[in-house]
């Protein structure tokens, strides 16, 4: 890729260039004789070759004898040669598309002395393109030249080819007249460019490139890039630039999203690789103090570096980054708290001055974090003061495999981690985990690693190093240990279906599938982004078991069930916030099912009166009405004994669809217990017979108290096989049972 060298290498003397000036030009010489063995085919007076396999010189002839190469002292230091020495040198041709489309060079004086120059950089670079036109530049390669009466050395530090990506090969590449060259100097150079109008030249960045990986950053890309282009972009060029666009550079971001998926770090890690100022980091109560005024003083001393540097360097002031973490601690909305100091109310008016008042300064960037946007004072949040706000979400399946990735890596190095453990599957099923669950399961998984190599009764006993092994087992043990905060509450899904899923009949067939059916409306349809559905029947029938197998079947990430169990002696604004925090995390997840259980009881519906809660049936009505965020879907499954009250209040109204769970007729009886095998052939029939019309809950129940046996102590006989019911005991228990 870029250019080849000739097979036959030259061994060749090195000399002086002829005279001082030709040493300004950056060009080898040798004899005329020499001179055609560096000739490049197809190109007329161009002539390249290598120099001690280290950097790419045009070569060009003067009174230099046969057999000799002339090389200033910059070209004898970057070859490492003296004079008098042999060098190595092969004929370099280069490839197609080798123009330079940027080259970033470090500009300084040859002689370091009490010396100011102010340099335009149009000029410079015109200069520079003319003097150096068709010479192939190499990145650290150093290069003299004069300008103005002053003599001058650059170092290349960035030499980028049109159309080709950044690879780990050796940057190089031929200067043509369309080659933009950005000028880069250090504060104690003495050297002020003025006038480059392009290029991103700022010194903003500790480094040129960012690899968020080896920052600890996985799954957030998009929004780093969000943050990259709203925040920094106009920090990145000179101040001259923003000037003329007339803009001011963002002062403060905001970055909000549920707990865990790494707000804290990616704040962190973006006061780390910028060239500015150590970040300060403040925890929010940190700033609250007891002494009445003091609160205000600990803010206005976070900005007082700032401001001082303001006043002394003006725009070539460093930055300064002030992290807040749980800002939403300290900022809250004026007037909602009421303690009678008033000092929250004070600390947000505070910050505002500072931020955007009317002695605003320009040099400080304000990051703040936060898990409850919503407690924020409004005023921080407009344009002008924390007016970038990201929301760092879950991480979707790619993110959480670079997560993965990164708390893996370490141990992928080392050898500790077996050949068995797949991250592309651990990927695809921690649906929802945030990024500090993902580290918990890691360090869980690493936990039965270590546990293996230990021994209870001598923990003293040496561990060899090389028995380590994590394998795919234990992260899969370590999954059943950290449980997702937004993930699907599996065993609360499954205490609702105890006896599991049985085949009842074509009636509740149907049911399931006409769920099912809506749960992949659910995933596919860009036009329903919210879909109700409503089981109604007896007590007992089923309803809840078939809610939770299609919460569990939907294999969706985030599944909840809000049930009045739950509850118990709660105000009815506590049971309204509990049910409004279901609603705004499942908000959080792409694909959600919410299940309503027992909506009557949810309601404390009491048939003397009637009686209900008002507050939290408009609650569940704008609930189940309010369309859920974009690229966001879901689906609420509630269950009712009591169609008749919903329907009297309008809830069955807010339902996309209505299924009746039936009991179960002599048929479908028959089904069920067949499935269980406790009833002879000859009584089937007529314990189906007995049973028509019963709720399947108070069937199951009936069988257990049968299978007790007349004396007791039956049940495992009957329930191995070994034994059946007997048919006359069923009819004694049937008597029991008072039917709904």
């Amino acid at each position: 890729m870029f250019g080849s060298s000739s097979s036959t290498p030259f061994k060749m003397r090195v000399t002086n260039t002829p005279s001082t000036d030709l040493a300004l030009t950056n060009l080898a010489y040798c004899s005329p004789s020499d001179l055609r063995n560096f000739a490049v085919p197809g190109h007329k007076n161009l002539y390249l070759a290598t120099v001690a396999d280290s950097f790419v010189l045009d070569t060009a002839h003067d009174n230099i004898g046969s057999d000799q190469i002339g090389l200033n002292s910059i070209q004898r230091r970057c070859a490492k040669v003296s004079s008098g020495d042999s060098v190595q040198l092969t004929r370099f041709v280069p490839p197609e598309d080798f123009n330079l489309a940027l080259l970033t060079i470090d500009l300084e004086f040859v002689k370091k002395a009490n010396k100011s120059e102010q340099i335009d950089a149009v000029l410079l670079a015109k200069q520079l393109r003319k003097r150096f036109l068709n010479q192939v530049m190499t990145v650290g390669q150093k290069v003299l030249f004069e300008y103005h009466g002053n003599n001058y050395s650059f170092t290349v530090s960035q030499a980028a080819v049109e159309g080709q990506q950044k690879s780990n090969s050796l940057e190089r590449g031929m200067i043509s007249e369309d080659t933009y060259i950005v000028f880069e100097t250090s504060r104690d150079s003495g050297i002020k460019i003025v006038n480059q109008r392009e290029g991103a030249t700022s010194n903003i960045f500790k480094q040129k490139e960012f690899n968020l990986q080896s920052l600890g950053i996985g799954g957030l890309s998009a929004e780093f890039a969000d943050i990259f282009r709203r925040a920094f972009a106009s920090r990145v060029f000179p101040p001259h630039v923003t000037s003329k666009l007339g803009i001011k550079h963002v002062k403060g971001m905001l970055l909000y999203g549920p707990p865990g998926t790494g707000k804290t770090l990616m704040a962190r890690q973006i006061g780390k690789i910028l060239n500015g100022k150590e970040p300060k980091i403040v925890n929010g109560p940190e700033v609250l103090s007891k002494f009445v005024g003091e609160t205000e003083k600990n803010v206005r001393d976070l900005f007082a570096d700032a401001e001082q540097d303001q006043r002394t360097r003006g725009d070539e002031s460093e930055l300064h980054v002030i992290i807040f973490d749980e800002i939403d601690a300290i900022c809250k909305s004026r007037g909602s708290t009421r303690d009678g100091t008033g000092v929250h109310d004070s600390i947000v008016n505070q910050l505002l001055t500072k931020i955007d008042g009317v002695e605003s300064l320009n040099n400080v960037l304000l990051i703040g974090m936060t898990n409850r946007k919503d407690m924020l004072d409004e005023a921080l949040l407009r344009p002008g003061r924390l007016e970038v706000q990201v929301e760092i979400s879950l991480p979707d399946e790619n993110g959480r495999l670079q997560i993965l990735q990164i708390h893996t890596n370490k141990m992928k190095e080392n050898s500790f981690l077996a050949p068995d453990v797949n991250l592309q599957e651990l990927a695809a099923r921690t649906k929802n985990y945030s990024g500090a669950e993902l580290e918990g399961v890691v360090k869980s998984a690493v936990s039965y690693a270590l546990n293996r190599q230990l021994s209870l009764e001598d923990l003293t006993k040496q561990v060899e190093e090389e028995n380590i092994k994590v394998t795919m087992e234990d992260f899969l043990n370590a999954l059943q240990e950290v449980i997702p905060a937004f993930g699907a509450s599996t065993d609360d899904l499954e205490r609702c279906r105890l006896h599991g899923m049985v085949d009842c009949g074509d009636r509740h067939k149907h049911i399931y599938q006409r769920a099912m059916l809506l749960v992949e409306q659910v995933k596919v349809s860009k036009g329903s982004p919210l879909v109700t559905c409503l089981l109604e029947g007896s007590r007992g029938s089923g309803k809840t078991a078939l809610a939770a197998t299609v919460g569990i079947d939907s294999d969706f990430p985030y599944v909840k069930i809000v049930s009045a169990e739950t509850m118990i002696g709660l105000q009815e604004s506590t049971k309204c916030a509990q049910i409004i925090k279901v609603f705004e995390d499942a908000y959080r997840s792409p694909l959600s099912v919410i299940v309503l259980d027992d909506i009557e009881r949810l309601l404390e519906y009491v048939a003397i009166g009637p009686r209900f809660s008002n507050l939290i049936s408009q609650t569940l009505l704008v609930l189940l009405k309010r369309l859920p965020p974009k690229g966001k879907k879901l689906m609420v499954v509630g269950t009712t004994s009591e169609l008749g009250f919903l329907d009297s209040i309008g809830f069955c109204d807010t339902f996309s669809v209505t299924y009746h769970v039936p009991t179960l007729n002599t048929k479908d009886a028959k089904k069920v217990l067949e499935q269980l095998n406790v009833f002879s052939e000859d009584d089937i029939d007529s314990a189906a017979e007995a049973l028509n019309d019963m709720p399947i809950r108070k069937l199951y129940m009936l069988i257990e108290m049968a299978a007790q046996g007349e004396q007791g102590g039956s049940a495992e006989a009957i329930y191995s096989g070994k034994e059946k019911i007997n048919i006359s005991h069923f009819y004694d228990c049937l008597q029991d049972v008072v039917r709904l």
